[in-house]
């Protein structure tokens, strides 16, 4: 395929057409293949490379980093405390600004209005990092990562999501299998269900791609002959600490936990997470969970038999992150 995807933004995967999608995988593949065998070229030298982070990272920001470094950009990291966006300049001005100095520019916060703003101003490629409704890199890298553990065409892979079915993470997921065919599947709670708005539009895509959506309320519905189970932290990044009590309480059946991968009947189903996962008590959050829910002590959205097992393929998801926004800077800057 031929594509000029050539100063493209990249905000939401709406305006993606599933060839675009095939391209950027398949492109993603050859540099993962340049990268382990050496032969990779620096077809990104002398870009310059502005990522704002208002919200922190740790995947996002390596990756963004290492992809545009081994392509020879350069980048400026941007936190809330570093610039003047939002506090005394506009991200309007902000955008007008950073398009003069910089080739492109990442964009990682609450708000999807912001990443479509500074597009719309900065006269140069937005690539969004995360927001609060959409998270494109990182379904570039599930896909991805789909493909490497399932030997099944896409439009035959079927994947589930259990937990919050309305976060950012579902709802990229949703978008992304409708254009590609796939057959996907949200088990959540009804009041955690996908807006009605952005079902509505997956469904008309997934009508021209032959996808296959299901939302329910029983998991092991959902997880039925699933190739991959994936779920998300129950609480997103900004939401109140009490929201913990509520979620728990709708989200303990959704657990992913070795009972629910056993309702997959597929003994080769894989398990996914975009991480960080709350699989143990071993971090901060982890631990004053379990203290306020002792049933959690063994994993939170999934538990820590499942999360150490061979079924866990979230760090190659994690690693895809690079190869996968590592295609977006090339097709976009090179």
């Amino acid at each position: 395929m031929a594509f000029n995807n050539r100063n493209r933004s990249l905000l939401s995967l709406v305006h993606h057409t599933d060839r675009d999608l095939h391209y950027l995988l398949d492109l993603s593949r050859d540099l993962k293949r340049a990268k382990y065998s050496g032969v990779g070229r620096q077809t990104l030298a002398g870009k310059n490379i502005a990522l704002i982070f208002e919200k922190t990272s740790t995947r996002t920001r390596c990756a963004f980093e290492v992809a545009a470094h081994d392509e020879g950009a350069h980048v400026t990291y941007i936190d809330p405390m570093s610039s003047q966006m939002g506090h005394k300049e506009s991200l309007k001005d902000t955008a007008r600004v950073l398009g003069r100095m910089y080739d492109a520019i990442e964009y990682r916060g609450a708000s999807q209005e912001a990443v479509e703003e500074l597009a719309e101003y900065a006269g140069v490629p937005v690539f969004n990092g995360l927001t609060d409704e959409f998270h494109p890199t990182q379904m570039l890298a599930d896909i991805m990562t789909m493909t490497e553990h399932c030997a099944k065409p896409l439009t035959d892979i079927a994947f589930a999501f259990i937990g919050d079915g309305r976060n950012n993470v579902a709802n990229s997921l949703l978008l992304t299998a409708a254009k590609l065919g796939m057959d996907v599947r949200i088990g959540a709670p009804t009041q955690l269900w996908p807006d009605q708005n952005h079902l509505t539009l997956c469904e008309d895509f997934a009508l021209d791609s032959g996808a296959r959506t299901t939302i329910t309320d029983d998991p092991a519905k959902a997880v039925d002959g699933a190739d991959f189970v994936y779920t998300d932290v129950w609480v997103s990044m900004g939401e109140p600490v009490d929201t913990w009590d509520a979620r728990v309480a709708a989200l303990l059946p959704f657990q992913v936990n070795a009972e629910l991968l056993a309702a997959a009947h597929n003994p080769r189903v894989k398990f996914m997470h975009c991480l960080p996962a709350l699989h143990n008590c071993d971090t901060e959050v982890g631990a004053m969970i379990a203290a306020r829910f002792p049933q959690l002590r063994q994993g939170i959205e999934v538990t820590d038999e499942v999360f150490e097992s061979t079924m866990n393929v979230a760090f190659d998801q994690a690693e895809n992150r690079m190869h996968t926004i590592k295609a977006v800077l090339v097709s976009a800057l090179s």
